[in-house]
C-alpha cells in the first residue's frame, strides 16, 4: 500500500471524530513526516487544500516553540473574529449579483449584462461599477451558494406538436405491420449528415500509440478537390439490412430515389422476389420532403421501372428522431468511424460498409458519382401525369403511387 492510500484510509477513519483544528494539525503532521512533497501528497489523499496544510505546519511550529500559545489550548481557532463574510460587508451584494446573472426574472430588464456573456470577470467588472470590491473566485462561490452552475443549452424543445402527431405514428405502425405480414418490404429512408472529406477532425476517440494522435487540420474548411460526402440510407426494417449511397454532388430528390432504386436492384428484388408493393417511411423535409414535387415525380419513375406500387408515409414535423434509420443505422455508422478522419471518399464508403451491430445489421455501401441538378421545377402538367392517390387520413403525409403502363 502506498503512502497516499494509507493516508486516505487513516483520514477517512479519523475525520468524523476530529474538529477543524485537529484535522489541520493531523494533516500537517502527516505532511511533515513524509518530508519533501508531503503537503502535495496529503492534499491529494485528503482533499484538504494546501493552504490549510501549511497553516497547520505553522501551528505545529508555534506549539513546539511556545506550548502556552492559544493554538495549544482548547480553542479551535485563535481569539478574534477574523474577516467578516462579504455578504455582511455588502448586504445588497447577492441581490445585485442575481440581477446581473438573471436580469429578466429578477426584475431588471435594463441590466447591462442582459445580452452579453456573463463570465466571472465581466460580473466582477459590473459589480465594481456598483461599488463592490470582490474577486472572480468569490463571485463563483457566491453563485454556487445561490444555486447557479455552468450549464450548456439543453436540446429538449421540439416546437409545438402537431395535433395529429400520435395518430400519424399509429397509422405508420399499422401500415408497416400490414406490409410485413403480407411479405412486402418496408424501408426507412433519410440523408445522413454531410461529411467533409479530408484529414479533418472527427468526433470521438480511437486507440492509438501513446502520444501519437492522428494529426488533422486545424480549420474545417471544405477541400475543393475532395469535396464532401452525402450518405443517403435505405434501411430494410424487416431484414435489418441497409444500402447507403454516398453522393458527392447535391442531396436532391433524384439522388434519393436513385438510391432507393439501387437498393431494389441490388438487395430488395432478391430478398422479396414476390413483392408487388413497397412501403417507404421518411421524414417530412429534405430531399424526401412531403411537399416536394420532384420527390413524387422521381418516385413515380421508380415505380414505373420497378413495377412496384409504392406507398409513402411521412413522419410529422419535428419527429425525425423516431425514423428507424436514425437509431438502427446512422447512429452505428457514426460510432464505427468515430475518431477517424475521413481522408478520402473511399474511406467513407469502406467505413460505412464495415458497420455491424450485435443484432446482425448488414450494410452495403456504394459510391454515386453522378451529378444531380438543383432547382428543377415540376410543372402542373407533369404533376397531373403522376398516378398518385392521397390516403383518406392526411393525404399530404400518406399517399400511394402506382406504376404506369
Amino acid at each position: 500500500m502506498d503512502d497516499e492510500e494509507r493516508i486516505r484510509r487513516k483520514f477517512a477513519a479519523l475525520a468524523p471524530v476530529m474538529d477543524e483544528r485537529m484535522k489541520r494539525l493531523w494533516v500537517a503532521a502527516e505532511a511533515r513526516a513524509l518530508g519533501r512533497g508531503g503537503p502535495v501528497l496529503v492534499e491529494r489523499a485528503t482533499g484538504i487544500r494546501g493552504k490549510r496544510i501549511y497553516a497547520g505546519l505553522r501551528d505545529l511550529d508555534e506549539i513546539a516553540d511556545t506550548p502556552e500559545s492559544p493554538i495549544a489550548s482548547e480553542r479551535v481557532r485563535r481569539p478574534g473574529a477574523g474577516r467578516p463574510p462579504i455578504t455582511e460587508t455588502y448586504p445588497g451584494l447577492l441581490k445585485d449579483l442575481e440581477s446581473l446573472v438573471d436580469p429578466v426574472t429578477r426584475g431588471d430588464p435594463d441590466s447591462p449584462l442582459r445580452w452579453t456573456c456573463k463570465s466571472l470577470s465581466r460580473l466582477v467588472k459590473e459589480l465594481s461599477a456598483m461599488g463592490y470590491t470582490i474577486s472572480p473566485s468569490k463571485v463563483g462561490h457566491l453563485l454556487h451558494d445561490l444555486g447557479y452552475s455552468l450549464q450548456a443549452n439543453d436540446k429538449t424543445r421540439e416546437g409545438s406538436a402537431h395535433p395529429d402527431r400520435n395518430a400519424q405514428f399509429e397509422y405508420i405502425n399499422s401500415e408497416a405491420e400490414e406490409f410485413l405480414a403480407a411479405g412486402n418490404p418496408v424501408i426507412s429512408v433519410d440523408t445522413k449528415k454531410k461529411e467533409l472529406v479530408g484529414d479533418f477532425k472527427n468526433g470521438g476517440h480511437e486507440w492509438q500509440p501513446y502520444g501519437k494522435p492522428e494529426p488533422v487540420r486545424v480549420h474545417d474548411f471544405i477541400d475543393k478537390d475532395l469535396g464532401k460526402a452525402i450518405p443517403y440510407g435505405v434501411y430494410d426494417v424487416g431484414r435489418n439490412e441497409a444500402l447507403v449511397s454516398v453522393g458527392i454532388d447535391h442531396d436532391t430528390a433524384e439522388f434519393a430515389c436513385a438510391s432507393i432504386l439501387q437498393w431494389w436492384k441490388t438487395m430488395g428484388r432478391k430478398a422479396y422476389p414476390d413483392a408487388r408493393e413497397l412501403l417507404i417511411t421518411a421524414d417530412g423535409g429534405g430531399s424526401n420532403s412531403s411537399r416536394s414535387r420532384l420527390w413524387k415525380t422521381a418516385l413515380q419513375d421508380f415505380a414505373d421501372r420497378s413495377g412496384l406500387t409504392v406507398t409513402v408515409s411521412h413522419f410529422p414535423p419535428g419527429t425525425s428522431k423516431w425514423n428507424k434509420i436514425e437509431h438502427r443505422l446512422f447512429s452505428h455508422i457514426s460510432q464505427n468511424w468515430r475518431g477517424r478522419p475521413l481522408v478520402n471518399i473511399d474511406t467513407v464508403v469502406e467505413l460505412i460498409a464495415a458497420t455491424t451491430t450485435r443484432t446482425g445489421l448488414r450494410v452495403r455501401a456504394r459510391l454515386d458519382r453522378k451529378r444531380y441538378q438543383t432547382g428543377l421545377v415540376i410543372s402542373d402538367t407533369e404533376l397531373n401525369e403522376l398516378d398518385v392517390t392521397p390516403h383518406d387520413f392526411h393525404g399530404d403525409w400518406n399517399y400511394t403511387l402506382r406504376p404506369r403502363a
